[in-house]
């Protein structure tokens, strides 16, 4: 298993190369996930283009270092792990809270960022209030606490009665999460807001949400579009908050469209 160290936290990742020059596209998880969500699109993508996945700090594998303070810890991390492996521009497809760390990551360094893919995500996402109850919560009672209604707007109604098994192991991943990661993420999330930066954004932007995605409504996402100039926006239909589990071919379907739209020019990995 591929792990690196860096500025003192223990990273998982998995660089999944491809011939040729294509610009690498790298996927950020959402809260209380691993890099695994994103295993049936990286294998329907495989051959295509570059790609990077990894465990966020304080998520799957990955170590909590010193902590999670705010978005700009794990936009650290994943600068160091894009200089470690020797990218030059790349593809960000952020979900959900991996969409906040996208967003500011292109704030700070934005000669790094060639577009963006910004899924079931927001310029601000949730309230004090709303967070500071899920804190409370979880820091009492634990992540199973919360965990059934997480699911509820992660997936459908259609995938909760059909593909039990999966939401079995999701669940297993969520409430598995350590907490000191899961609950510095959330505060981190809380104290966001990427509002006015979103307007400075200035690469091509595609932003996706799932039609019955009950944590980033499709009104939210689309406000979040009509921040950022230029930027596309799709609906994926049958999908909630985690549409890459859901509606991989889908995803795939718009990545392949929406790479392909990019200019020319060799952006690829060293």
């Amino acid at each position: 298993m591929p792990f690196v160290s860096i500025g003192g936290v223990t990273l998982h990742h998995r660089h999944i190369e491809a011939p040729g020059t294509s610009r690498p596209i790298i996927f950020i998880n959402s809260l209380g996930t691993d890099f695994r969500i994103w295993d049936d699109v990286v294998a329907r993508l495989a051959g295509e283009m570059p790609m990077l996945v990894y465990d966020k700090r304080g998520h799957g594998l990955s170590d909590i270092g010193g902590g999670v303070r705010s978005i700009d810890d794990h936009v650290d991390d994943l600068v160091a792990l894009i200089d470690h492996l020797g990218f030059d521009k790349v593809v960000l497809f952020g979900l959900s809270v991996g969409g906040m760390i996208a967003q500011r990551l292109y704030t700070r360094h934005p000669k790094c960022v060639e577009a963006l893919i910004l899924g079931d995500t927001a310029h601000k996402i949730g309230t004090a209030d709303s967070w500071n109850t899920r804190i409370a919560t979880i820091e009492r009672d634990g992540i199973e606490a919360i965990a059934d209604g997480v699911l509820k707007v992660w997936f459908t109604p259609e995938f909760h009665a059909r593909r039990s098994a999966e939401l079995a192991g999701c669940r297993n991943m969520l409430t598995r999460q350590a907490l000191p990661g899961y609950i510095g993420t959330c505060k981190a999330v809380r104290d966001a807001d990427f509002t006015d930066s979103a307007r400075r954004i200035a690469v091509p932007t595609l932003c996706i949400v799932g039609d019955l995605d009950g944590s980033t409504p499709p009104d939210l996402v689309r406000a979040l579009a009509g921040l950022i100039p230029g930027a596309r926006f799709e609906v994926i239909r049958n999908a909630g908050h985690i549409p890459c589990i859901e509606q991989p071919e889908a995803i795939v379907t718009l990545i392949c469209d929406f790479v392909a739209s990019l200019p020319e020019g060799k952006s690829a990995h060293g």
